[in-house]
């Protein structure tokens, strides 16, 4: 499982000229899934998202969570984050699972990580054709890959 995580100012998904979540401070999280993940996976992810201090504290220093600082979270499939690059100029997407994989277990990490949260965590919609905007907070994007926890 791999995650692009993006503190943000704000951020929003569209489909269809339909804006279908908006927050505002908080963390963009874009989610790619592959066959290998397990419930497990889902968990330490969630917990490690929820946990990552990468908020300001009264010194400056990037030192609180989003749960610190009562932040919101959106979160958007991206099977993308799987791409193989290293033959040839087209990406492949072998290692990204099919959706009768990789639905419910997105449906169950959006879960866990609102229980997590606190709150509701919003989404964009699954295999649909998504704008995504954001502002990036400094910037700060963080790569967490399940399967290399370094």
């Amino acid at each position: 499982m791999r995650a692009l995580i993006q503190k943000v100012s704000e951020a929003s998904v569209t489909v269809e000229n339909e804006k279908i979540a908006k927050i505002s401070h908080g963390l963009l999280v874009l989610l790619g899934i592959e066959d290998a993940d397990t419930k497990e996976d889902i968990e330490w992810l969630c917990n490690k998202i929820v946990q990552l201090r990468i908020f300001d504290d009264e010194n400056g220093v990037m030192n609180r969570s989003v749960l610190d600082k009562n932040g919101e979270i959106i979160v958007v499939s991206q099977f993308t984050l799987h791409a193989k690059t290293k033959k040839g100029n087209r990406p492949s997407y072998i290692h990204a699972s099919k959706p009768d994989y990789a639905i419910p277990m997105y449906e169950i990490f959006v879960e866990v990580l609102s229980k997590k949260l606190g709150k509701k965590v919003q989404t964009g919609v699954f295999g649909a054709h998504m704008d995504v905007a954001l502002v990036n907070d400094g910037p700060v994007t963080i790569w967490i890959d399940t399967k290399n926890k370094e």
